[in-house]
């Protein structure tokens, strides 16, 4: 007897058909699996037996042998369970087999017959129209995200019994459905809020320029003075993620199985803060077979470095690639994968290796010799990449006694979203840059032209701060970006001076 399932797989960020091809004949008990499978997938033939007979049905005996087609494509994890119980049970007539051409089956088996949840639901669903199927079975705590794209009937099935009585069409069970903008409206909440925040205006105005232009940011400043918390609630100010930006991180979070079961889609931006002990594999997305990193589940979000210099060098210079590309290749010589990483990174340190070099109110400890080997582990090349540098001082007494809340994230948001807009206008004809951060030199000349005043003031700059020649450009990008929250058609003096302010760390750190 020979029966075909049909489940799918995963290879990066995509998902592809897998055909469960399953033969049985009467011989000595036995069980082959080819076809690829890791050894969670090998693994799964003891549970099966153990969930079909929990569930009051009799395991057949004899040869069985399971192909999970295409055989060069690994496949790996264990959401394989249910559509190898389901094409065993199909060869032993205890479910229809002429229905299983309509349905794409995931789940992973109990030793009870329970279904349990599983990774990469929701991209999964994002291919079902590729796959030309009508149907999807996927365990109850993942039927709300695969119901999200609308792309496939959702059945959630708590157990075993509950899937054959689907694939049988015998069933009490509805399709489960989601009404997604009404999901989006609920799980977008900001748990923390810039009128929290005590003092630090200017940092405040710094962060809000990041936002609005799409720059990296770092922060340097002594140990309390609000860098982390500032850091926090940066997420609040960025524009609200579009439906598309949602899908996207949605999917690389459920791939990494870091999705709440409640939640279905995250309709707020990411923020990731990985420890400054991280591995370099760990931050882009690495092992034998790639999953992604941290760089790649804060695409479309944040990705916050505290303790920035504390980072092995090799760690951060990893970096490199996704912050200009806006994504990561991650080979290995089984296979070569692609995640999205665009992300945009804010950083925090200390001035000195005793953080108190600036702070007026503490002494500090070190020499002149160790500040400058301290600062010096940030390469030229990655602070290349950050535009806007701004100095974090201690809060002051009378600052931390004011009761009068800050303004709102709510507020900063409603401007940072007008200046994107302006932004959205300003690059339509072009595909990969829809913020000012992203332009490119040519676009640089085109949208950023400075008159003979401003070109003045960055000659003074580059006298007085040292800046290199590559920190133009950076100031011309912010500069533009400070206009767009003025409604400025044209960069004035004042814009300019104001970006010059955010290059300060040029001259400090001396590469």
């Amino acid at each position: 007897m020979l029966s075909k399932v049909y489940s799918a797989g995963l290879e990066g960020v995509h998902a592809f058909e897998i055909t469960i091809e399953t033969h049985h004949i009467p011989s000595t008990p036995r069980h082959i699996m080819v076809g690829l499978a890791e050894g969670a997938v090998k693994e799964s033939f003891s549970r099966i037996v153990s969930a079909v007979k929990s569930s009051g049905y009799a395991f057949p005996g004899g040869k069985i042998t399971q192909n999970l087609a295409p055989a060069d494509l690994r496949k790996e994890g264990s959401s394989f369970d249910l559509p190898l119980a389901a094409g065993i049970l199909a060869c032993d007539r205890v479910i229809h087999s002429e229905r299983l051409k309509d349905f794409i089956i995931l789940g992973e088996l109990a030793l009870d017959g329970h279904v349990r949840s599983i990774r990469g639901a929701l991209p999964i669903a994002m291919g079902m129209p590729d796959f030309h199927k009508s149907d999807i079975i996927v365990p109850k705590e993942n039927a709300i995200e695969a119901a999200i794209p609308g792309t496939a009937r959702v059945w959630g099935v708590h157990t075993l019994r509950e899937a054959i009585d689907v694939l049988n069409g015998d069933t009490d069970l509805t399709p489960v459905t989601v009404n997604v903008e009404t999901l989006f409206q609920k799980n977008r909440h900001y748990p923390f809020d810039f009128s929290e925040v005590k003092g630090q205006e200017h940092v405040k105005r710094a962060l809000e320029i990041a936002a609005a232009g799409g720059h990296n940011v770092i922060m340097i400043g002594p140990p309390g003075s609000g860098k982390s918390m500032l850091a926090k609630r940066f997420p609040s100010i960025l524009p609200d993620p579009t439906l598309d930006e949602a899908l996207e991180t949605t999917k690389i979070h459920s791939i990494a199985g870091l999705l709440p079961g409640h939640c279905g889609l995250l309709a707020t931006r990411p923020f990731r803060s990985p420890h400054h002990t991280i591995s370099d594999s760990a931050l882009v997305g690495g092992g034998r077979y790639p999953k992604p990193g941290e760089v790649s589940l804060a695409h479309n979000g944040v990705l916050f470095l505290d303790e920035f210099p504390e980072f092995k060098k090799n760690v951060l210079e990893v970096m490199r690639q996704p912050l200009e590309d806006g994504e990561v290749t991650i080979s290995r010589a089984l296979t070569s994968l692609t995640y999205p990483a665009k992300f945009m990174l804010v950083a925090a340190m200390n001035p000195c290796p005793c953080g108190y070099h600036t702070d007026p109110g503490h002494t500090c400890t070190c020499s002149e010799g160790q500040i400058q080997n301290y600062l010096g582990r940030i390469s030229g090349p990655l602070m290349d990449r950050i535009d806007i540098h701004v100095d974090v001082p201690a809060v002051s007494f009378k600052d931390l006694q004011n009761k009068q809340n800050g303004e709102s994230s709510e507020k900063i948001r409603k401007r940072v979203q007008q200046a994107r807009q302006r932004q959205t206008l300003r690059f339509e004809r072009f595909k990969d840059c829809h913020c000012n951060a992203h332009m490119t030199t040519r676009m640089i000349r085109e949208f950023a032209p400075l008159d003979e005043t401003c070109n003045l003031l960055l000659e003074q700059a580059s006298l007085q701060l040292g800046l290199s020649a590559r920190a133009f450009s950076r100031i011309q990008k912010v500069a533009l970006t400070i206009a767009d929250l003025a409604e400025s058609e044209t960069i004035l003096p004042e814009h300019v001076s104001e970006a010059i302010q955010y290059r300060s760390l040029d001259k400090t750190l001396e590469f």
